[in-house]
């Protein structure tokens, strides 16, 4: 299932997405009404059928909202082999992730504008494949890990460059503007995506190819993450796991080629679909 979560006439709810329409599974299981319900009560499997109806009404007529964020947004850095070359400073493929926080307010749904925020001309976007979890886990056994996935979405998770550094060794500054970065368009679950097939990886900056990749590339993959963040921390129904972005950032061009008002990110994940931004100024209309 291609499960969104969404608002229309004013009323925020969440679905399945069956061609160009949403059946809003929220209405026939009254009992779940966000996505993030569904998953706490594991209860995704007994939707499937009433997922098959025939559409409410047309995707287009849906703002769509982030598909779900639970407890935790966790960020990986530098996980694609050749971005660590990319700092030339010599170093070593990582022993282990790096990894920080962002949170809920910094991420926008699909087709929703992301913000270039006042202080800063360094808007920079990043592609990723992110991880759901769909269980509750603690020291989860690699080989068992993508068990505990409820499926895979997709994110742009936009940074402020220049606020990366504003503190000595830490980045959530630059990674935490409201409304900086997006996630979606929506959950694809696991029952529908082979979780272990390397998947490609694309970002277009106004239709122009900036990042291109595979998973396959992947310092550490999705099992090996989920079973290292289980070690030392409990992971819950919702919580997200964005999983690295590939070479070819903005700041990585000469001169930095950063988001400036007017521009369209479109990241697309082979398998899941293509998350599309448009890029506002801070105070400009869409921007609120």
């Amino acid at each position: 299932m291609r499960l969104a979560s969404f608002v229309r006439a004013g009323r925020a709810s969440w679905g399945a997405v069956t061609g160009d329409g949403i059946v809003d599974l929220a209405k026939r299981a009254p009992d779940f009404p966000r996505l993030l319900d569904a998953l706490h009560a594991d209860a995704l499997h007994g939707l499937a059928a009433a997922a098959k109806a025939a559409p409410d009404f047309a995707l287009a007529e849906a703002t769509l909202l982030p598909p779900v964020i639970g407890e935790k947004i966790l960020c990986v850095g530098v996980n694609y082999a050749n971005r660590n070359e990319e700092y030339r400073d010599g170093s070593e493929l990582p022993k282990y992730p790096s990894l920080f926080y962002r949170a809920p307010d910094s991420l926008v749904g699909h087709g929703t504008p992301i913000v270039r925020p006042r202080v800063s001309e360094q808007l920079d976007y990043e592609g990723e494949v992110v991880l759901v979890i769909g269980k509750k886990c603690r020291h989860v056994p690699r080989e068992r890990a993508l068990d505990y996935l409820a499926g895979l979405t997709i994110a742009n998770e936009g940074t402020i460059r220049d606020w990366l550094r504003h503190g000595k060794f830490n980045a959530t500054q630059g990674k935490n503007f409201d409304r900086s970065g997006s996630l979606g368009p929506w959950m694809v679950t696991r029952d529908a995506i082979d979780l272990k097939a390397p998947r490609r990886l694309m970002t277009r900056v106004n239709a122009e190819l900036r990042q291109d990749d595979s998973t396959a590339n992947m310092i550490f993959d999705f099992g090996y993450l989920v079973s290292y963040i289980t070690s030392f921390m409990t992971l819950k129904p919702g919580d997200l796991i964005l999983t690295g972005t590939p070479t070819g950032a903005g700041a990585r061009f000469d001169p930095p080629r950063w988001l400036k008002a007017g521009d369209v990110v479109e990241v697309e994940v082979e398998g899941i679909g293509t998350l599309r931004n448009g890029v506002v100024d801070e105070g400009a209309p869409g921007a609120a």
